[in-house]
């Protein structure tokens, strides 16, 4: 059952990790981004590690990723690339340079290791838990009593995030520019046109028939 749990899981995030490269569209990167998170709780789950399954729910894919998505829908999605243009010369050949060699790496790694990728099994006695307190409560007590300034820190920066998000999306000066007529919409402008210009042609003919019925009277 761990291991189909493993590879069940492990599937889902290198998918997800691979949408989130492969994908033109930003908004398809980050929910596959989604998908990788929720497959790495599963994996920490696997591990009984409660906790960061919950932390990696809770804030990456609850919070770090719906302000990825904010900041993509302020700053607009409808924006025509040219994605055959490198904005810095040589990139993507390094870019595929850099991956392949930090897999090879890992693959090496994994190899040479006599125990597995986790290293030796503990040797020690198992942790008493009526010695020891939970994990959480320890986190807990680190988190807002030594770390209380690093954290309301970090909560300080996603608010600066959204702000500076907010200010590079905000209304330019002027007037907007109006948005480009789908082919319905001429159609429907056009079609208007004609029946006023049909109007006004066919009062003039009445004005001038008038004009001239009043010049024969006289």
């Amino acid at each position: 059952m761990e291991t189909a749990v493993f590879l069940i899981a492990g599937a889902f995030a290198l998918i997800g990790a691979l949408g989130v490269v492969l994908n033109r569209n930003p908004v398809h990167a980050a929910l596959s981004l989604v998908m990788t998170l929720f497959a790495v709780a599963v994996l920490f789950v696997a591990q009984e590690a409660h906790l960061l399954a919950a932390v990696q729910v809770i804030v990456y894919a609850g919070a770090i990723v719906v302000l990825f998505l904010f900041v993509i829908m302020l700053l607009g999605v409808d924006t025509a690339e040219n994605l055959e243009v490198e904005p810095i010369a040589g990139q993507r050949p390094l870019a595929l340079g850099i991956g392949v060699g930090v897999m090879t790496l890992a693959v090496v790694a994994v190899a040479v290791i006599g125990n597995g990728a986790t290293g030796a099994r503990g040797v020690t006695a198992p942790i008493q838990p009526e010695t020891v307190r939970a994990n959480v409560q320890q986190v807990a007590e680190v988190l807002f009593t030594d770390q209380i300034v690093a954290f309301e820190l970090t909560a300080l920066l996603l608010t600066v995030a959204v702000v500076g998000a907010v200010v590079l999306a905000r209304r330019p000066e002027g007037d907007y520019q109006p948005a480009p007529e789908s082919a319905l919409d001429q159609q429907r402008r056009e079609a208007t046109e004609s029946i006023e210009n049909a109007a006004e042609t066919v009062e003039e003919t009445a004005e001038a028939a008038a004009e001239a019925d009043a010049g024969v009277e006289t």
